[in-house]
């Protein structure tokens, strides 16, 4: 007589797993890595190298002699997405140690101490970030000019297109819309920024691609977009001698790096398509409001981490309705 058995669900596996939506993640973000290695040279490559072999250490260490688990996770690729994305929103000239500091506090305190992979409430590569912005706030705004190779330490700085954008609606002297690169540079991304942000068309790559497999769909990026678009064209043609247009803001900062790699993470973002459209219109509108009228040129991480503290609201509030239940009396 043959044996029945009756096991726990699933019953139906699927492709998906969590390595190989991260890995899916690393390979997105090779164009945009490739860019920073054309741009920044030496200074992208030790910073990222620097990040990632930190971010997976502090993984291992915290995993295995303070949490004392079993298995450690650093195989699975969250972590060394965790340093890549972290290094990207750094400057390319950022010294070795300070990296390192973003990379306990992104692995150590935003990550490891909420319970890893799954439990923490922010994103640890901005956190990481936004640590080192206001704890280093002078290494963390001195932007290397392109073209300098192989120079690390002692590149030439400059300012930054959202820099040039933040003084010429301030009125600073000396600073207008004139001065910003033509679109299409922007679009390549021969500008001084962020290690990852600076090229549109390589991030744009990357987001095709994760489109193509699958790991993300298109609902918090373009709703962040167009968002970020309409109200910046708005503002464009109410003042444009004080205020970029649309095209220039997607174009520039952290905006398609945020929106595409990092609004995206499955922990810290919406479950269903209706919160997640209501969370990208949020992310972007607190975007524009930092960009045009904080102190800040940029706001993209801020917005973000702010919304990942509503998150658990808003998966509250665009909860489906379960099967029989019966609605409410208002």
């Amino acid at each position: 007589m043959e044996k029945f058995v009756v096991s726990l669900s699933p019953h139906v596996h699927g492709k998906d797993s969590v390595k190989r939506n991260m890995y899916g993640v690393l390979l997105a973000l090779l164009p945009a890595f490739l860019a920073s290695l054309l741009f920044f040279g030496i200074g992208a490559l030790v910073v990222t190298l620097t990040s990632v072999a930190a971010c997976v250490f502090f993984e291992w260490v915290i995993g295995k002699y303070i949490l004392k688990q079993a298995h450690t996770t650093i195989a699975d690729g969250s972590a060394i997405i965790t340093g890549v994305l972290l290094a990207f929103n750094l400057p390319s000239n950022l010294p070795v140690w300070i990296v390192m500091v973003g990379a306990l506090f992104a692995i150590g305190v935003v990550k490891m101490s909420f319970g890893g992979l799954g439990c923490n409430l922010f994103n640890p590569a901005l956190a990481g970030r936004a640590f080192l912005l206001l704890s280093f706030p002078a290494q963390m705004t001195s932007w290397p000019a392109p073209g300098q190779w192989l120079t690390y330490a002692d590149a030439v700085t400059t300012a930054t297109p959202l820099a040039v954008m933040k003084g010429a609606a301030g009125g600073v002297p000396g600073m207008s819309l004139d001065q910003l690169p033509a679109s299409f540079g922007l679009f390549l991304g021969n500008n001084p920024g962020c290690i990852g942000e600076v090229s549109a068309l390589a991030l744009l790559l990357g987001f095709a691609y994760l489109l193509w497999k699958k790991i993300i769909t298109w609902h918090i990026p373009v709703s962040i977009l167009v968002t970020v678009f309409v109200l910046t064209q708005a503002m464009h043609w109410v003042d444009p001698m004080k205020y970029a247009d649309g095209i220039t803001h997607l174009l520039t900062g952290g905006l398609l790096l945020g929106a595409v790699f990092m609004a995206t993470d499955y922990v810290t973002s919406p479950m269903n398509h209706r919160g997640m459209l209501l969370y990208g219109v949020c992310i972007g509108l607190l975007t524009v409001v930092i960009r045009l009228f904080g102190s800040y040129p940029e706001g993209m991480s801020f917005a973000i981490l702010i919304m990942n503290a509503f998150t658990p609201l808003i998966n509250t509030y665009v909860k489906p309705k379960r099967f029989g239940e019966v609605a409410k009396k208002r």
